[in-house]
């Protein structure tokens, strides 16, 4: 029982898309008619401006971490890891608003900061890195999301945290899989650049 509360609450609360809210109530727009049309907070930053943007990431950051304590609460760090996979996939295919949702990077983000803070520096730190040289806030995320999986096994952390890694690593990816192939065309639109 514990662990299907874990799930739904995870998924539940993933589902609450910040980005659509946020931009509805404060620009009156469903942030998926505009830009890239994804519901996440890149496309809220080029659209709807900074103040906007803050929280929604605060937002999605805040449910990553809510879903991981309560299946910490509830059970154990495989529960926590279980309800943080929920809450991705709820970013990602949420139920409120059509199964149109985000690309998952910083409700995971939420998640990776409760489970392996010093693993969360390091992926911050290569997203700052990469999105400062290069100013395509897409490469950063996946190459982020891609060092999480890595350092895991280099620090040696729990099981579960390792196998949280390789599959958050993976959503995050496959979320940005159109923005890879605009990256192997050179067509990836840059921070800070209008679409």
């Amino acid at each position: 029982m514990e662990l299907l509360v874990v799930v739904v609450c995870g998924y539940l609360l993933g589902s609450t898309s910040f980005s659509i809210i946020v931009t509805k109530l404060v620009k009156g727009v469903d942030i998926r008619d505009f830009g890239s049309g994804n519901a996440g907070m890149t496309n809220v930053l080029r659209t709807c401006g900074k103040k906007c943007a803050a929280l929604v990431l605060i937002g999605d950051v805040a449910k990553g971490v809510i879903a991981t304590f309560i299946g910490l609460s509830l059970g154990s760090i495989s529960y926590a890891v279980i309800g943080g996979l929920a809450a991705m996939l709820g970013h990602s295919y949420p139920l409120f608003f059509g199964f149109r949702g985000g690309k998952g990077v910083a409700t995971g983000l939420g998640i990776i900061l409760t489970l392996v803070p010093d693993i969360t520096l390091i992926a911050f730190g290569i997203f700052v890195v990469t999105v400062f040289f290069t100013r395509y806030v897409s490469l950063g995320s996946i190459l982020a999301a891609l060092s999480v999986p890595i350092n895991t096994l280099l620090f040696h952390k729990p099981l579960p945290a390792i196998v949280f890694g390789f599959a958050a690593s993976a959503l995050v990816v496959y979320s940005h899989r159109s923005n890879i192939q605009r990256l192997l065309q050179g067509k990836e639109n840059k921070v800070g650049k209008a679409k």
